[in-house]
């Protein structure tokens, strides 16, 4: 028998960053990309490398731009990590797995490193053909924990729950992680949206840009442990927007949508830096008349466009810049 499992890439819409923060957030699951696991019985357990794992090189230049495009690691740690995971979830919850191995190969069409959350969604799908494989039931609410756990605790990433809970959610998600609930409970408070209350929505991603996600956040957990008042601060109206923005759509208020998309990034400006490419991405979509933010951490972005025509300016300018824009599909 071989297990086919998938998860799928996700853009935030409000409330970035402040998952890890104990604020809220929603967020889509963008089926136009995803990461794919197949895994089957073997005498052995492997790890299938792919390409992202080649040590192999044309030359020092195709060294140099591999590892600015997709880090310095592939996707073998990330599986190991997930792995691990399961086994100590089971461990610690007297799940006794049969003794039998398998061979795990792993495939991702999720652009790296521009915060569309490649990494997670490869945790994601392999704990789902784990859970399949073992025939073991873990509740939805408690896997995306498991997930953040393998790149939180195992590989030393700095990531909030936002991207494990819609991808294993799908969909469209309001997400509410106060710190009552976390702390009494250990997960959030998850509200789903109906995905055709969305307006029209675009995503625009650059194609040369490579940016390791964690360490762009490392920033803002610095000062934030220091007790910054103007992050925490900050922090919290990035938050509120995402209750604003539940309301909007709820209502088809777009208008309103369109400026607490805006506003999410411009506060996000307040607390971090931002690169020239970042903003330039960011400017050639306003110029254009849309709305624009991160999905995630940078080097993609999300918005509202207004018809047909704005799509193609959209389309049209950013080209120019070297993004690519996409219609997101989700249902």
């Amino acid at each position: 028998m071989i297990i086919d499992s998938r998860a799928f890439a996700r853009a935030g819409l409000l409330g970035n960053p402040s998952d890890g923060y104990f604020g809220k957030t929603i967020s889509l699951s963008i089926k136009n990309f995803g990461a794919h696991i197949l895994l089957y019985q073997s005498p052995e357990l492997v790890i299938e490398p792919q390409e992202a794992d080649a040590n192999v090189f044309r030359n020092v230049y195709h060294l140099r731009d591999t590892v600015s495009l997709i880090g310095y690691n592939g996707g073998i740690p990330i599986i190991k990590a997930a792995i691990k995971k399961f086994c100590d979830h089971c461990d610690e919850n007297n799940i006794k797995l049969s003794n039998k191995n398998f061979t795990i190969r792993y495939h991702s069409s999720i652009p790296r490193q521009v915060g569309l959350a490649g990494s997670s969604a490869i945790i994601i799908a392999t704990l789902k053909a784990l859970m399949q494989f073992y025939s073991i039931e873990i509740p939805l609410h408690l896997l995306p924990n498991i997930a953040l756990q393998a790149e939180t605790q195992e590989m030393g990433i700095n990531a909030g729950l936002q991207d494990r809970v819609i991808q294993c959610y799908e969909g469209c998600v309001h997400m509410d992680f106060n710190k009552a609930q976390i702390e009494e409970h250990g997960y959030g408070v998850y509200t789903p949206i109906d995905p055709n209350l969305l307006p029209k929505l675009y995503i625009a991603y650059k194609t040369d840009l490579g940016k390791v996600s964690g360490k762009v956040l490392n920033e803002i957990r610095s000062k934030y442990d220091k007790g910054d008042e103007h992050v925490i601060s900050t922090l919290k109206t990035i938050a509120n927007l995402a209750d604003q923005g539940a309301e909007a759509i709820k209502n088809r208020d777009y208008d309103l949508l369109g400026q607490l998309i805006n506003a999410n990034f411009d506060n996000r400006c307040k607390i971090m830096s931002i690169s020239e490419s970042n903003m330039e991405l960011i400017n050639t979509a306003r110029n254009c008349g849309a709305s624009s933010s991160f999905t995630g951490s940078g080097g993609a972005i999300i918005g509202i466009y207004q018809d047909d025509e704005m799509l193609k300016k959209l389309v049209y300018s950013l080209k120019k810049i070297n993004a690519r824009v996409i219609k997101p599909y989700m249902i």
